[in-house]
């Protein structure tokens, strides 16, 4: 840890989307933790963590600040992209870890403010004494000044790229490389895996829709069902097709397309709403007329 940190001409700089991506990385590996925790609760009785909830993510917050910024100097996101804190404060063109007060100050600002700001807001929603009202317009007076505070401070970053959030400036910590950076050798195999797989995956998104899934279906169990004979007589048809050629059931309200094969009326016609050039999944004939059959099957037929 011997980069050079003390003046900003030495310092090699942090881009700001890598300060950025480290937040984002923390927040996520927040949300992971909080929820794996959860988890371990749920064959217990819902709400069993609403009252103590805050005091729950401070202490996961905790420990997670013990294992990151106090013992290696860099949360998480910072440690996976090569990032760590310096003491901005030390006037040693060397690198300076942070001290312990800003250690502590850090999880005060972070984990403390959260727990305050969370905790308050439980302690005086039901509360209608004058007193306590006066209190919450100020946590809520302070909480929004600070907002504003760091969203001015944002603005700076963008400007500047030095401080990602309010409790950096204030602490006097930045970010600097844990070593030098060295120049990419990008492999150029990977990306024309990647930008095909993309551009394969890309192309299935806009295929799939354009493919008629349920003709094609019916087509196939057309070639593989053997054809039925057609029958001249509407008796012979009522008398043998005792089963709908798209459910397999019984029929409802019992109907024909044209050809030998019965069809429960809403199982056709849902079909043909579908598909305007639907045909017949065991003969394959196109739907010429939709008509109800005019000899009542009955159930006996069935014995």
């Amino acid at each position: 840890m011997a980069s050079s940190a003390g003046d900003e001409k030495n310092v090699n700089p942090v881009l700001r989307i890598s300060q950025l991506d480290a937040l984002e990385l923390n927040k996520a590996l927040e949300q992971l933790v909080w929820s794996q925790f959860t988890s371990c609760f749920h064959g217990f009785k819902p709400g069993v963590l609403t009252h103590f909830e805050p005091e729950v993510k401070a202490f996961l917050s905790l420990i997670l600040w013990r294992f990151t910024v106090y013992s290696k100097n860099a949360t998480v996101g910072q440690a996976i992209l090569n990032i760590q804190y310096k003491n901005n404060l030390s006037q040693t063109e060397k690198y300076q870890p942070l001290s312990k007060h800003q250690k502590l100050w850090y999880l005060i600002f972070t984990v403390g403010g959260r727990w305050l700001e969370e905790r308050c807001y439980d302690l005086f929603s039901n509360r209608q004494q004058q007193s306590f009202c006066k209190i919450k317009s100020y946590i809520s007076f302070g909480a929004g000044l600070l907002k504003l505070c760091g969203l001015l401070n944002f603005l700076i970053f963008l400007r500047k790229g030095t401080f990602a959030t309010l409790t950096e400036r204030i602490l006097g910590i930045r970010s600097v490389f844990c070593k030098p950076q060295s120049v990419r050798q990008v492999g150029f195999e990977y990306m024309n895996r990647e930008l095909l797989w993309h551009g394969f995956a890309e192309f299935l998104i806009y295929l799939l829709p354009l493919i008629n899934v349920h003709k094609l279906k019916l087509k196939i169990t057309s070639w593989c069902l053997p054809i039925e004979g057609i029958s001249s007589s509407e008796n012979t048809l009522a008398g043998h097709s005792k089963e709908c050629s798209l459910c397999g059931e019984w029929p409802t309200m019992p109907h024909t397309i044209g050809c030998p094969h019965v069809f429960c009326y809403y199982c056709i016609k849902s079909s043909y709403l579908f598909d305007m050039y639907f045909t017949c999944p065991k003969c394959g004939s196109e739907v010429h007329t939709l008509q109800p059959l005019k000899y009542k099957i009955e159930m006996t037929e069935l014995h």
